[in-house]
């Protein structure tokens, strides 16, 4: 399956040279253009030859995934990888956080079996192929696949990938779980520039099916279709983001959106909680049908050109992080995790909020697996 028209026959292309590449290597003539006789020769030929045939991959090839990094997001990607049947080494700077880790795919997955989206027996047969471990060594060593789920740091991502183009085989796909971090730059020093892109995933990722795969200017189509039918193999809905730019697609609706939440808030044009009330209650419920561009062809460009032509003109267009949103921080007004931001947050509430997301979501995934059934 093609990804896109336009560069299906440069995939085609690229085969087609590799596997004459691949016939170069068995086939090579030598000396005055006869056929090499030499065992020698014949040798070094069969060694090129594996070296090439090692270093494609395709999705058949896939059977051991690294998933770097146990916390928010990254024990939710191995929980994905392990329930649909890989067998899966997760990684983490201490054996505590990895075990916390584990525990917290437990947890889910018995949230699974009490929805009626898994069974009870499901639990242990996707617990026991993760195999967790804070030696780095260990987890990239066999892996095919390895994603990478270390907190918003460049440095150090770049840091976890060095290591990892070290210690992985040549075949061995890299790819970032990030938010806003290009893949050009996260694998800027490794040796695989090919082998390296972004699967970013969105919280919590064993219940919202997206991920955005981003490619940078040097990652083959091969990578990034082998990528694309990993996703969907796992029962992921791919998306694929043809440019690099800071934030992909999804962060930088979202960052629009909140921009101009923030915006609204400090001009006294509405509170924040009649903000999330409106979104909550409106668009936000038709974008959990229909994207954007769907929802306003259902209405016609015409009246949204009519409707915009001015309200563009008092959208907030600043490229400045809102000075409201940095009295927040400064405030230590983080929301959860400080226990207030614009509401208060009791263990009651944030129980609350959490279950109702988690119900909603779980009944989206229960109307997809309907679909697909």
């Amino acid at each position: 399956m093609n990804l896109w028209m336009n560069v299906g026959l440069e995939t085609t292309r690229s085969r087609i040279m590799l596997g004459r590449r691949v016939k170069q290597c068995r086939w090579k003539r030598c000396g005055n253009g006869g056929e090499s006789n030499n065992l020698t020769g014949s040798l070094v030929h069969w060694s090129i030859w594996m070296k090439l045939e090692r270093s494609c991959m395709t999705l058949d090839d896939i059977q051991q995934i690294g998933v770097i990094g146990a916390g928010l997001m990254g024990h939710g990607i191995a929980q994905e990888f392990a329930f649909a049947g890989y067998q899966v080494h997760l990684h983490d700077v201490s054996q505590a956080q990895v075990d916390a880790g584990i525990a917290r795919i437990r947890e889910n997955l018995q949230l699974f079996v009490e929805n009626d989206l898994a069974r009870p027996d499901q639990i242990d047969e996707t617990l026991n192929r993760i195999h967790g471990s804070n030696q780095l060594e260990v987890v990239g060593d066999e892996a095919d696949f390895v994603i990478e789920a270390v907190i918003e740091n460049l440095p150090l991502k770049q840091e976890v990938f060095r290591q990892l183009d070290q210690i992985c085989p040549a075949r061995t796909i890299l790819a970032s779980n990030t938010t806003a971090q290009m893949p050009s730059q996260i694998g800027a020093f490794t040796q695989r520039q090919d082998k390296i892109l972004n699967t970013h995933y969105f919280n919590p990722p064993y219940l919202i099916p997206l991920v955005e795969l981003i490619r940078s200017p040097k990652t083959s189509d091969e990578t990034l279709q082998v990528a694309y039918d990993l996703m969907v193999k796992i029962g992921k809905t791919p998306a694929v983001i043809q440019k690099e730019v800071p934030g992909f697609v999804g962060p930088r609706l979202q960052a629009a959106v909140i921009r101009e939440a923030f915006s609204i808030v400090e001009r006294g044009i509405a509170t924040a909680e009649d903000v999330d009330l409106v979104v909550r209650n409106s668009f936000g419920r038709r974008l959990s049908v229909a994207g954007p561009f769907q929802v306003f062809e259902l209405a016609g460009w015409d009246l949204v050109l009519a409707a915009f032509e001015e309200l563009y003109k008092d959208l907030n267009s600043s490229s400045e992080i809102n000075p409201l949103l940095r009295e927040m921080v400064e405030g230590d007004k983080l929301g959860v995790k400080s226990g207030a931001g614009f509401y208060e947050w009791t263990p009651e509430r944030i129980e609350e909020i959490r279950d109702r997301m988690n119900q909603t979501l779980i009944g989206r995934m229960k109307e997809d697996v309907k679909r697909e059934a």
